[in-house]
């Protein structure tokens, strides 16, 4: 592909790792992904184990391939970058060696919650207050975990770092952080933008074992020889900060000024509002993050699994779909979405609960339920279910932007839609009817990627800023408008859920039912 200028981003997320491939205008080549699986371990209900030398290897693999796919010379990778699911961290011994790792919802560490809020009733809302952050996800319970669970692994930890962190790691050798990701580790200052030692102290755990802390966007260090070898990457090539997937996917998509907002489709749908003054929730419902942007920040409020209940909707339901996608080379997911498109906008009645609005400090969800279908087969069919968990991801996305409007005094004019969920036109136009809002549908799907490609141009000197990369970059291919009917059957729709929501809740208290996810200590 001649002499040009390549980046590249690696993007470890909860589903899969790839590798994306973009020129320098922010077109995407190529992108080789693998899927994967964070197992639990059977002693330890709730664990959410990371392999770090299989998916090293799986990544590693990902890198070889994309190179292969695009014929692109590696000496020709201007810059590279790393993002990541947020909240999985990794624990590494003086050596630098990994010695323990666990995934983002990891919920293992319930006795340590406990401990922690009998400890002190009022700590975890201190340390939200500096960080943004409550136990249900940050690293400090899992710390403490490993310190009570597994001390003779506790008193090798020398650094801990999150996913993207530890990508850079594997090609450079070099530990360090970026405040995106390092914010959600629960042990950031959110104003000063690094590691607070002294929430560590409160907690119990280690306050040495932070690394130091890079501004995305800056040079961390270069591909080594070890990675060289193993990834066919050029020895020497810059390896630049990225930081979390939702934060990174946002710079991809162009939310990058405060006030903008953006839903991010993929197995975890989140919710960003930006912002460039910090105000944390009294009620502690809400998630503050850093933006991967200095000054500024996110508000965030998460949806749980809705790319991944597809995923197990598919494998589980549509081997048909399936079948025919293997024989056409086209996704089964499209021929699932023509058939859910003749299906009318409220399932008939149908609904269904997986994820809940956020509570950040008492975060809970109901058993996961389809609920108020008839025996009707030309009605309530396989492809209705599908659109009906298509309406709940969008159901759930409404009520954590009210969530976040009711801090802020303002409710966003439009949203950009992106990541793996915005290839699909009927999530798209039922998102913007459940919305109310015009909904931004950017050409480049893999927003996250493109993230951090820009960072990476930003970290070589490609780009000047994130401005005038996203002025070159970002492009919106699409924006659905809401159609008003269907808006006033889902406002109505909407009040009905969350009450059958709360109900759902009631018999997971009433251990009738199994909660799909429960935090730490609740």
């Amino acid at each position: 592909m001649g002499d040009k200028s390549y980046l590249m981003a690696i993007d470890a997320g909860t589903g899969s790792v790839r590798a994306v491939i973009f020129d320098t205008d922010g077109n995407q080549l190529a992108v080789s992904q693998k899927e994967w699986e964070h197992k639990e371990d059977p002693r330890f209900p709730g664990s959410m184990d990371f392999d770090w030398v299989y998916n090293w290897e799986l990544a590693a693999g990902c890198i070889r391939d994309v190179l292969k796919q695009t014929g692109i010379s590696a000496n020709h990778i201007a810059g590279i970058s790393t993002t990541s699911m947020r909240e999985g961290i990794v624990l590494y011994d003086k050596n630098d060696k990994e010695i323990w790792a666990c995934a983002n919802v990891d919920a293992r560490s319930e006795d340590e919650v406990i401990q922690l809020i009998e400890q002190s009733p009022t700590l975890e809302k201190e340390i939200y207050n500096i960080s943004g952050q409550t136990y249900a996800l940050g690293a400090l319970p899992r710390i403490l975990w490993v310190k009570n669970k597994m001390p003779e692994v506790y008193e090798k930890v020398a650094t801990v770092t999150m996913f993207n962190d530890w990508l850079i790691y594997k090609l450079t050798g070099v530990l360090s952080t970026e405040p995106s990701n390092g914010c959600t580790s629960g042990v950031f200052d959110l104003q000063k933008r690094l590691w607070d030692t002294s929430i560590a102290d409160k907690c119990g755990i280690k306050n040495t074992i932070f690394p130091p802390v890079y501004e995305s966007g800056t040079i961390v260090a270069n591909v080594n020889h070890e990675a060289a070898e193993l990834t066919g990457l050029s020895e020497g090539t810059p390896v630049v900060a990225g930081g979390g997937d939702a934060q990174l996917g946002c710079i991809g998509v162009g939310v990058v000024s405060p006030s903008q907002a953006a839903v991010m489709g993929g197995s975890f749908w989140q919710y960003e509002y930006n912002t460039d003054t910090i105000k944390t929730d009294s009620e502690c419902r809400v998630r503050l993050n850093c933006h991967a942007l200095p000054n500024l920040w996110q508000y965030e409020a998460i949806a749980f699994y809705p790319g991944l209940i597809m995923r197990w909707y598919r494998d589980g339901f549509c081997q048909l779909e399936k079948e025919r996608a293997e024989q056409t080379g086209k996704d089964p997911y499209y021929y699932m979405n023509q058939e859910a498109e003749k299906i009318p906008a409220g399932c008939y009645g149908m609904m269904c609960t997986f994820s809940d609005t956020m509570n950040y400090i008492n975060w809970k969800h109901a058993a996961p339920t389809f609920t108020n279908f008839a025996i009707n087969a030309e009605k309530f069919n396989r492809y209705t279910f599908y659109r009906a968990i298509m309406e709940n991801a969008a159901l759930v996305t409404k009520g954590n932007m009210e969530l976040v409007a009711s801090l802020t005094g303002n409710t966003p004019k439009e949203i950009v839609f992106a990541s793996g969920a915005s290839k699909s036109p009927l999530w798209c136009q039922i998102l913007s009817d459940v919305l109310g809002l015009p909904v931004h549908i950017p050409k480049v799907k893999e927003a996250t990627a493109l993230g951090a490609a820009i960072l990476a141009g930003i970290g070589i000197g490609i780009y000047d800023n994130v401005e005038s990369a996203i002025k070159k970059i970002v492009q919106i291919e699409e924006t659905y408008y809401p159609n008003s009917n269907n808006h006033v059957l889902y406002t109505e729709m909407y009040s009905q859920w969350k009450k059958v929501y709360v109900a759902q809740l009631s018999l997971c208290d009433q251990k009738l039912t199994k909660n799909m996810w429960i935090a730490p200590g609740i």
